[in-house]
Parts: structure tokens; sequence; C-alpha cells
């Protein structure tokens, strides 16, 4: 009887990333031999690093119900809005040696306060101008700069709390880049509000953005069936105040109210079948009205 050939003998496998690495454990999805340190388990075995990666790139990513990124949950943009309105006013603080806890007209205006006619209203009401400047004079870039100035700590206090409280639900419920598109949109339609219905006062803060969310926040609450009675009391305060309370902007926050309904039920309402598709016309129209009122004014001035 012959002895088998030594060099017959099977060899141990080695992990395919670790050579020195001996193991019996395969990827379930390619076969290639995996030690402890590189197999990522499964649903069923286990896989290779690589295989996992191609699995993620391939998977479906989870949507909200209207259609945006589960990141949403995060909110990163929320939190994002909020450090630059922050940092803004930090700016303007120490570029202006404190005048902006007072909320300076002059210096506001220089940093880019929604202005159409290029006058500011003094504290006696009378009007200032500074230069040819303003909306009207082609500084279109104050239509989105204003959003971010404020005129004291109170009034950006204020302003961030909302934020907060609005923006992290509605970030979760659209998704960061919807959830974006409708703060800018609505804070740019109550600057295009200020500039039409009042073009020779100062106006800046965030608030026109937030009155959007408010909206906003309760055509989506509709949507999703939930109670959005809670809600209306608050719209319908804020509103109030707005009317009442001195040196608020009128135009300023009914503007972002409206667009933010505009904006919000654009992206509530709009068919799942076509749902993407609906919501970035809507996007899309809204911007490109509101920029057809401002070239209007500006060319009827």
């Amino acid at each position: 009887m012959s002895s088998p050939a030594s060099g017959s003998e099977p060899s141990v496998p080695t992990c395919y990333r670790h050579p020195g690495r001996e193991t019996y454990i395969r990827c379930t999805r390619c076969d290639r031999p995996i030690c402890p340190d590189c197999m990522v388990v499964a649903s069923v075995g286990h896989q290779c690093p690589e295989c996992v990666a191609e699995g993620k790139r391939t998977q479906r990513q989870a949507l909200t119900h209207f259609g945006g990124s589960a990141a949403g949950v995060h909110g990163y943009v929320t939190k994002a809005l909020m450090a630059l309105n922050v940092a803004v006013f930090l700016l303007v603080l120490v570029m202006t040696k404190g005048r902006a806890l007072t909320g300076g007209i002059t210096d506001l205006h220089i940093w880019g306060a929604v202005n159409g006619s290029g006058l500011v209203e003094a504290n006696d009401g009378s009007l200032i101008p500074i230069g040819y400047g303003g909306v009207d004079g082609g500084e279109y870039y104050r239509l989105v700069t204003a959003m971010f100035l404020h005129y004291g700590i109170i009034h950006l206090a204020l302003n961030m709390y909302a934020l907060w409280v609005l923006g992290r639900s509605l970030e979760a419920a659209l998704g960061p880049i919807r959830f974006g598109a409708l703060y800018l949109l609505a804070g740019l339609g109550g600057n295009v509000a200020c500039d039409l219905f009042a073009p020779d006062t100062l106006s800046a803060g965030a608030s026109t953005a937030i009155y959007g969310l408010f909206s906003a926040y309760f055509l989506i609450l509709r949507r999703l069936g939930r109670d959005a009675s809670a809600v209306i009391p608050i719209i319908v305060i804020n509103v109030v105040l707005t009317f009442t309370i001195p040196g608020i902007s009128i135009a300023g926050h009914l503007g972002g109210l409206v667009t933010g309904a505009i904006v919000g039920a654009g992206l509530a309402y709009a068919p799942r079948e076509h749902r993407t598709l609906v919501q970035t016309l809507v996007l899309v129209a809204t911007f490109l009205g509101l920029m057809a009122i401002t070239l209007a004014l500006s060319l009827s001035r």
C-alpha cells in the first residue's frame, strides 16, 4: 500500500485582506475567506467589507412621507441656519463695535437689510438717504442677506428659538433639501413683500422665513392626518402681534406667511406618482415669480 504524497495535503485558507491570518469563515456573497476582524455580521451569515459597501451603494435610501431624505431627523440644516444667523450677528457686532446690539439703522443698511429706495427710517420717523443703494439700485442680494440680520440680541434669540422648535420637525418631515428650500423661499418672499409694500422702511430678520415655517407646518400636519388645531392660535397670535407692536415689518411677516403656505402646499400635496417633479416645479415657479416681481418693481420706480 502506497502512502499519499506529502504535497497533496490541503492548505488552510487565509483572509483575503490579511494573508497571514488563517480562517475557515467565508463571505456569504462572494465566498472569499475573511478573518474575524474583517467580517461584518449580516442577516444571513457574514460578509466582507467590499460586499457590504457594494450593498449600501445599490440599496435604496429610506425616504420621508414627502420624498425627502431621512437624514433630516438629525436637523443638520436647522442647526446650520441657526449657526449662520448667530455668526452673522457676531460678525456685525464686532465690525460695528457693539452698535448691532441696539440695531443701528445705518449699520443694518450697510450690511444688507431690505430697503427699496436707498432711504432708511430714523427713530423720529424721518427718511435718511444713504447713497444710491437698496434693491432698486440693483442690490438684489439684500433680499437674501436681510433674513440673516437682526436688530439686537432679543430679536435674534426669539427668532432662533422659533427656528429650533419648528425647524427640526419640518426638516425631519421634508428632508434637508426640501426644508432648506422652504426656509430660503419663505424668507425671500417676505423680503420681496417688504420691497413691494414698504420700500422706504428698513427691514431685517429671520422672521420672514419663520412665518413661512408656521404656515408650512400647519399644512404638513394636515397632510399627515394629524391634529393641527394647536398651530392655528399660534399663527393668529403672531399675526396680531405683527399688527399691534410698533416697528414690526407687517409686509415681511405676511409675505413670508403666504410664501410658506404656497411652497408648503406644493411640497405636502404633490401627487406621489410625480412627487419630485411637481415639488421642483413649485419651488422653481415660486422663485421665478418672486424675481419677476422684484424686477418689475425696480423697472417701474
